[in-house]
């Protein structure tokens, strides 16, 4: 028995947005980008501040912290490129040296690393205040892939931009409710369905339907 994967509404993904709107802004740059580069929670923590390619807005995500040991080269949008010049910014008045992207900002662990464990944290704390108790790290990895989908994308595009092994787990993690498929399918079949309904309701002229007014009705 294989179920779907749970990813929010439209409705509970404004009601997480609002509350993380007014989050500190390396909060709101790490879930920008793993929706934005559907990253796991793993690989999220675990950027490295030479991974970033902000001319060409890109990712390495480096093999050591993927699930499959597999390296990949990801991009990111316009917007969230704005929201990491800003942490940038903010990182330097907590620590100028190179390694670890994110970085706790607590009395403890203070410019130390940001661990799994914090992150999970926080995004709990976000889906409770969001009233979305269902919300996880790995919603926003789960919605950009279904958001790919949707889109149009093809399965093994996808399946790269994901860093899945093989096409199995692409499938297990989009998400197309009823709607979309139906959508999917009216948008790639309406030329070629236009024609055959033309076909089959196109009224012959009497000739060459062979009929002719003498001929009982």
């Amino acid at each position: 028995m294989v179920k779907l994967p749970w990813i929010p509404a439209e409705q509970q993904w404004r009601d997480v947005l609002a509350v993380f709107r007014v989050e500190p802004i390396r909060n709101r740059l790490m879930l920008a980008l793993a929706y934005d580069a559907a990253l796991r929670r793993e690989e999220l923590c675990s950027l490295r501040t030479d991974d970033l390619d902000p001319a060409h807005r890109m990712l390495r995500i480096r093999a050591e912290t993927t699930k499959t040991r597999r390296e990949r080269v990801v991009p990111y949008s316009a917007p969230t490129g704005v929201l990491l010049t800003q942490y940038l910014r903010h990182r330097a008045t907590i620590s100028r040296a190179r390694g670890p992207l994110f970085l706790s900002e607590s009395h403890r662990n203070h410019a130390e690393p940001l661990t799994l464990w914090t992150w999970s944290k926080v995004v709990r704390r976000i889906a409770v205040a969001a009233e979305v108790p269902r919300f996880s790290t790995h919603t926003m990895r789960h919605l950009c892939l279904t958001d790919l989908a949707r889109s149009g994308w093809e399965l093994h595009a996808i399946a790269t931009f994901a860093g899945h092994a093989n096409l199995d787990s692409t499938m297990r993690y989009i998400h197309l409710s009823g709607r979309d498929l139906s959508d999917k399918l009216s948008r790639g079949m309406a030329q070629i369905h236009e024609w055959r309904v033309g076909m089959l309701t196109e009224q012959p002229d009497a000739a060459a339907a062979g009929v002719t007014s003498s001929e009982p009705g």
